[in-house]
């Protein structure tokens, strides 16, 4: 809903990108020396990671007679350096959950309806012998609870098109009752549209 400008060789540059799962697009504008330069792409990574603002970063730069910077080079050095690191803590996350298997679990005392004031309700309940979580604005966000740690589940949604698994830590009462959830996505290349940290879910009587 904005532009980005810079300056580019004494030239304004105003730019705007965009990404949902299976597409990424890129425009740049250049008013100063009529260019406009846009880059539609139907794949990118379930990180987030799409060469289009390379790509148009690789057309402007041979507008302007400027060098060429091996833009696609560094983005691809860039993915391969993020990519091991997520790996490793995406594969460390799922090995404390499966040596968390056989631990004690009282489910009841999650089982019930959260609630934020902007993303609504999300009931936590039993299905398959496995404690669970389902979004009701978000029927997409629904998939079973693993522990991890002490009052600390990793959920792996059904919804896998995006990286955006997540740590749900619950808020406990003197009882052992859970009252309140947050939200933490597992991996480091979650995309930024997952505002997890924003949400306050709260147990509805």
């Amino acid at each position: 809903l904005g532009w980005e400008l810079c300056d580019v060789r004494g030239n304004m540059l105003a730019y705007h990108g965009g990404l949902l799962p299976g597409m990424a697009s890129q425009l740049f504008l250049v008013p100063d020396i009529n260019l406009g330069i846009v880059v539609l792409s139907n794949t990118a990574s379930e990180s987030g990671f799409s060469p289009v603002e390379q790509i148009a970063l690789t057309i402007l730069d041979s507008y302007l007679g400027l060098d060429d910077n091996q833009w696609i080079d560094k983005l691809f050095e860039v993915v391969q350096g993020e990519s091991n690191k997520t790996d490793s803590i995406t594969t460390a996350t799922w090995k404390t959950v499966a040596s968390m298997k056989n631990e004690p679990l009282t489910s009841q005392n999650y089982i019930g309806i959260y609630e934020d004031n902007w993303f609504g309700k999300v009931d936590v309940f039993m299905q398959d012998e496995q404690l669970w979580m389902k979004a009701h604005r978000s029927p997409k966000l629904n998939g079973p609870m693993l522990l991890y740690s002490p009052d600390t589940f990793a959920i792996k949604w059904e919804y896998q098109d995006m990286n955006a698994d997540a740590f749900a830590t619950f808020t406990v009462d003197a009882q052992g009752k859970a009252q309140r959830i947050q939200l933490k996505g597992i991996s480091p290349e979650m995309d930024f549209s997952f505002d997890y940290q924003d949400l306050d879910l709260k147990r509805v009587d």
